[in-house]
């Protein structure tokens, strides 16, 4: 993989600690496991949102939902990243990170084992709430992860990981209805094959975990990652908990979980309503969930891409600013011509939604150190999703008491206007370190 520090902004550059090597006395094996972990963890963080969009009218009928419950449903997603996120550090700082992305994707994989078995919309919000747990400390420690093993290598990577979720939330979105069709047409079978996926990507981690000796070979990184290390002792512990709360000053900080949340909404907007909307203008199920697929596979190529040329350029707003637009056009077309101009709509989306490996990418630029890293990801990340539990909720609500889905949409095209605002601001060349007064 090609150096990346040619052109990077001062702040990009200065997360890089090594410059020959990915991560300084990490055995080779250990850095292939990582990347096979990265990549099968990062399959397994939608599957559980998307197969249910795709569903989501069967699933309201079998559990008799109205469609303000149903909009409570597709609001539990960020709600859960939200709360179980916020603990992610410190149980990384407790057990490792390893260990605890291992932790959820056996979480990951229970929830959707146990969800199809639901006989009410109570136990199964609560067996999603599991899988979603999973999905939360996962997400914010992929970040974290990445700092750890590839300091040198944040844009390449983080655009893998995210092109390998990106893959994985298509995937669901587009074979949950053939698959279930060809299983016996029950919405429960359809959900509850990708248990099997989930289960897959357990096997990584936990070699990682039993090994051990990913953590003893990379004690140097780890000890800036955790801030727990035997070499600072119990002050290094005290220092990276009294900076925490410190994260709240940094005004880019605030700009970057906005831009989160907003970006967010959007998404899960779309994961949870989108196919409704287009089987609602007259697109039969099978090709509404082709759409989603469409919209999410999107990611595939652009994650890879926009990762890494962000860290090529000094301010990433230009690139918040085209893919807002592109949610804008997006938006307009749905409202006007929903049917007739499906695929181009759906593209267009697709695009827009790469703000989430642009958010990603991000939360590395904007610290200097692995402990600010995982300050920033928890933080943005957490407020992020707290920001975006409000939109699927409400999109319900108003297509329940509109009967159409112009309102909803409106307020989708909306919402990305103040998106690109904070989008600009967080993407402007400063660390949170600076801003909040913290330590490294």
């Amino acid at each position: 993989m090609p150096d990346e520090t040619q052109t990077l902004s001062p702040a990009a550059t200065a997360i890089r600690t090594h410059s020959d090597s990915p991560a300084p006395g990490v055995p080779v094996w250990v850095l292939r496991l990582v990347v096979a972990g990265l990549v099968l963890a990062a399959l397994n963080l939608r599957p559980a949102i998307t197969s249910l969009g795709a569903l989501l009218e069967e699933v309201q009928n079998g559990l008799h939902m109205s469609g303000t419950v149903a909009g409570v449903l597709t609001s539990v997603p960020p709600l859960c990243f939200a709360v179980f996120g916020l603990a992610a550090p410190r149980l990384a700082r407790r057990f490792g990170p390893a260990a605890i992305v291992c932790a959820g994707m056996v979480a990951i994989t229970a929830g959707l084992l146990i969800r199809p078995f639901a006989s009410g919309t109570t136990a199964f919000l609560a067996a999603s709430a599991l899988a979603l747990m999973g999905i939360a400390v996962s997400n914010v420690l992929m970040p974290v992860i990445v700092k750890r093993y590839f300091p040198d290598r944040i844009g390449g990577v983080t655009g893998l990981y995210s092109m390998a979720l990106s893959l994985g939330t298509a995937v669901a979105a587009a074979a949950t209805v053939p698959m279930t069709q060809a299983l016996g047409g029950s919405w429960r079978t359809g959900l509850g094959v990708w248990a099997v996926l989930a289960a897959v990507a357990v096997l990584p981690w936990l070699l990682l975990v039993r090994g051990r000796r990913a953590d003893r070979g990379t004690h140097t990184v780890t000890a800036t990652a955790t801030a727990t290390a035997t070499a600072t002792g119990t002050a290094a512990g005290r220092t990276a908990q009294a900076s925490a709360p410190r994260i709240a000053r940094s005004r880019t900080a605030w700009a970057l979980a906005c831009f989160f949340g907003l970006q967010a909404t959007g998404a899960y907007i779309s994961m949870g309503w989108m196919p409704q909307i287009f089987r609602d203008a007259g697109v039969p199920a099978g090709t509404a969930g082709l759409l989603l697929a469409v919209t999410m596979v999107m990611g595939v190529p652009l994650a890879f891409v926009i990762p890494r040329l962000a860290t090529r350029l000094k301010t990433q707003g230009p690139i918040v600013v085209a893919l807002g637009l592109c949610g804008l056009t997006g938006y307009m077309g749905l409202f006007l011509a929903p049917a007739a101009g499906a695929w181009a709509w759906a593209l267009l989306l697709g695009i827009s939604n790469c703000s989430f490996p642009l958010a990603l990418t991000m939360i590395g630029m904007r610290s200097r150190s692995g402990a600010g890293v995982v300050r920033l990801s928890a933080f943005a990340q957490s407020t992020g999703y707290l920001i975006s539990i409000p939109g699927p909720l409400l999109v319900g609500v108003l297509y329940q008491h509109s009967g159409g889905w112009d309102l909803p949409l409106v307020l989708m095209a909306g919402l990305i206007v103040p998106q690109m605002a904070v989008g600009i601001l967080a993407g402007r060349d400063r660390t949170v370190e600076d801003e909040a007064g913290m330590r490294d």
